[in-house]
């Protein structure tokens, strides 16, 4: 296994932990983690690559080792543009000049793919590993929305705990029938600390699962998206039970129109894979990243 040494930068304010692989002279892939995830979650695709690569990846603030801001400040949530803006100050550390390869899971994808958009300079490349986006809003939503978050302000949202790591590991293996074992276990270190009760509790701040306020504007995604220079591979689960979901009653064809907002996108499917696509065959997300960045 190809170990990664961990790094601290301090992001106005957040200290976010950083794990970085390979030499710093080696061409560098920036990866960021999906939901009630973290960085460690990339160990098996980095452990695939057959070439010399960097590769950096953040928790993401409320994550893993990074700082929990809202859980310090006892606030309200989580502002999903504050990803977009922790990248931008991560590539300033890291890489501060040309054009960075990108690679994301889920919220991460969706995080990267907004940021293309928004600095289509600074990206050569997107790698989108099960990234979709959201259903379309419509306004008459607002008021339940607005409610819900109302709710969850008077009532903040709680994190089950878990009595072994064993139980850590089944409970992912539960989420993804595919995780092997030995995966699960080595996830489950990375995805809990015990407390001082004695009980494991995951390290993520509850304050993730509160509702957002503010409905998700497509057309505003999409006009983001339209200004990508970088080419785009968006890589997906064969009978992906992740687009299935979000998509509800949505033709799966008509949900993926919004992808031709990319100027340059394709898109690669895996078999026996789920969600969790760098977890179940990381050999070929692999193999599928290097070709596309080299």
């Amino acid at each position: 296994m190809n170990l990664p040494q961990s790094d601290f930068v301090t992001v106005r304010g957040v200290k976010l932990h950083v794990r970085r692989w390979g030499s710093p002279d080696a061409p560098t892939l920036f990866m960021l983690h999906g939901w009630m995830d973290v960085s460690a979650s990339f160990q098996f695709v980095v452990d695939a690559l057959g070439g010399d690569w960097q590769v950096i990846a953040p928790d993401a603030r409320g994550f893993g080792l990074s700082d929990w801001p809202v859980a310090e400040s006892g606030g309200g949530g989580y502002w999903f543009h504050e990803y977009l803006s922790d990248l931008e100050a991560l590539l300033d550390h890291y890489a501060p000049t040309g054009p960075v390869n990108l690679v994301g899971h889920s919220m991460g994808a969706n995080v990267v793919c907004l940021y293309a958009g928004a600095r289509p300079e600074r990206v050569r490349r997107v790698v989108d590993l099960e990234g979709f986006g959201l259903a379309p809003a419509r306004a008459e939503q607002a008021p339940r929305r607005l409610a819900a978050w109302l709710d969850d302000m008077r009532e903040p949202p709680t994190l089950r705990s878990y009595a072994t790591l064993e139980d850590v590991g089944a409970r992912l293996i539960k989420t993804n029938p595919r995780l092997a074992p030995e995966r699960a276990r080595f996830l489950a270190q990375h995805w809990a600390r015990r407390a001082e009760d004695g009980r494991y509790v995951l390290l993520a701040d509850p304050a993730h699962k509160l509702h957002g306020p503010l409905l998700y504007r497509l057309d505003e995604v999409m006009a983001t998206w339209s200004r990508v220079q970088a080419k785009v591979l968006h890589v997906e689960a064969v009978a992906s039970p992740t687009l299935a979901m979000l998509a509800g009653e949505i033709p799966l064809a008509e949900y993926k129109a919004r992808f031709r907002a990319f100027p340059d996108w394709r898109e690669k499917y895996i078999e026996e894979a789920g969600h969790m696509v760098h977890h179940d065959q990381p050999e070929q997300v692999a193999a599928l990243i290097e070709a596309f960045c080299a």
